[in-house]
């Protein structure tokens, strides 16, 4: 057998996402560095600052039923345009807030488009990718969008000198350019389409719950959004500012070397989950990531914590694609799981809801440590849960639980 096999090559639709991802990637960046902190220039806390993350998170857990009803009625496509013109007109509108609650209502406001197009694209994703390269597919979804983040935080960083507002402004401007690419670029099948001979019920949410492999992933997609997502934008770049004494440049660099650990992670991490399988890889990543966020809340110097948020980001890029497969893995090709999808998103919501919250009232209270050492702890938790899980790129005895 010839060692120079030929790997397959991605669908069109795959990497039209893919630049999307990217333009969107971009945008978020510029505004992640900034939003706790133009949230305390109303004259507010820690608490109130990580509420603006939080908010964004809640109606994200709101509108996901929703979401994926659309999508089965819709298409893709449809539903992913409109959720990116949405967040981009509720983040234009955050850059004229002129006081706290407008601000709040601004940017809850988008966390709907958000969900739209999330799961759109997690739904094309579980369609489209081969079974055999599920892992390579998301990782190449996920390097895309990380490598946006590599250059967001810091030009999002710089931007800030000219004003908190600005940056808000451009990520709207990113968010209607990666609308035109998907509208235009992008080819609108509707979602309960399948091959000929391939049609299947679609997936129960009671069925996929019996499955050890999605339980374990609820968990972890609920600790991931407690720290990567929710925690990372909203504690982390005040700890910078506040603790180590940086400025608005300092949560930039943060966010970056996070984002380049999980770039580099990236490179191998999706091949290993095809080859390894997918819970090698979430075992390893949760673990990684637990203890380097933990880590994050004991450094003095800035050099340590941006060592601390490249090993997290690191981990993070361990799981990520392992996880997105897993999904797919549950609910197969030729099947829908737009409920299912739609939990697994609300589990990651859920976390990056009460995560900034919790982490914000430790940290007011009892300091950063405690801060990072629970967001960690969670993380470690939800490996635990992977131990008793299934193999999920295997299929299942039918009864499996």
């Amino acid at each position: 057998m010839s060692k120079t096999t030929r790997k397959p090559r991605l669908p069109r639709d795959i990497k039209v996402m893919l630049v999307a991802s990217f333009l969107i990637a971009i945008g978020f960046g510029l505004v992640a560095p900034v939003l706790p902190q133009f949230a305390t220039t109303f004259d507010v806390g820690a608490t109130e600052a990580a509420v603006i993350v939080s908010i964004f998170a809640f109606m994200r857990l709101l509108f996901a039923p929703a979401g994926g009803a659309l999508i089965v009625r819709l298409g893709e496509r449809p539903v992913y345009v409109a959720g990116l013109l949405i967040v981009a007109a509720s983040t234009a509108a955050c850059a004229f807030a002129q006081d706290y609650w407008q601000l709040l209502v601004f940017r809850g406001l988008g966390g709907a488009g958000s969900v739209m197009f999330t799961v759109a694209s997690m739904a094309l994703v579980v369609r489209l990718a081969p079974p055999e390269s599920r892992g390579r597919v998301s990782g190449a979804y996920a390097s895309a969008f990380l490598i946006g983040n590599v250059c967001g935080p810091i030009v999002g960083g710089l931007l800030a000198g000219f004003g908190l507002r600005v940056p808000f402004l451009a990520y709207a401007a990113a968010l209607v350019l990666a609308a035109l690419v998907v509208q235009t670029q992008l080819s609108h099948v509707p979602a309960a389409s399948r091959l000929p001979g391939r049609a299947a019920p679609a997936m129960e949410l009671r069925e996929a719950l019996r499955d050890s492999a999605y339980r374990a992933a609820l968990f972890s997609s609920f600790a991931n959004g407690w720290a990567t997502i929710g925690v990372r934008m909203a504690t982390v770049p005040l700890f910078a500012v506040v603790a180590l004494g940086g400025g608005p440049e300092s949560a930039g660099w943060a966010l970056a070397v996070f984002a380049a650990g999980n770039a580099a992670a990236l490179t191998f991490s999706g091949k290993l989950a095809d080859s390894l399988g997918r819970k090698p890889l979430m075992l390893s990543g949760l673990t990684v990531t637990g203890t380097a966020t933990a880590a994050v809340g004991f450094t003095d110097q800035f050099g340590w914590f941006l060592l601390a948020s490249a090993v997290a980001g690191i981990g993070s890029g361990l799981l990520g694609p392992a996880q997105q497969a897993a999904i797919a893995d549950v609910i197969g090709n030729e099947r829908s799981g737009g409920r299912v999808l739609a939990v697994f998103q609300m589990t990651a919501d859920t976390g990056a809801i009460t995560g900034p919250v919790l982490a914000g009232l430790l940290a007011d209270r009892l300091g950063y440590g405690w801060a990072f050492g629970v967001t960690g702890g969670i993380l470690v938790a939800a490996a635990a849960g992977w131990l008793l899980a299934r193999e999920p790129s295997r299929r299942p005895a039918p009864a499996d639980a």
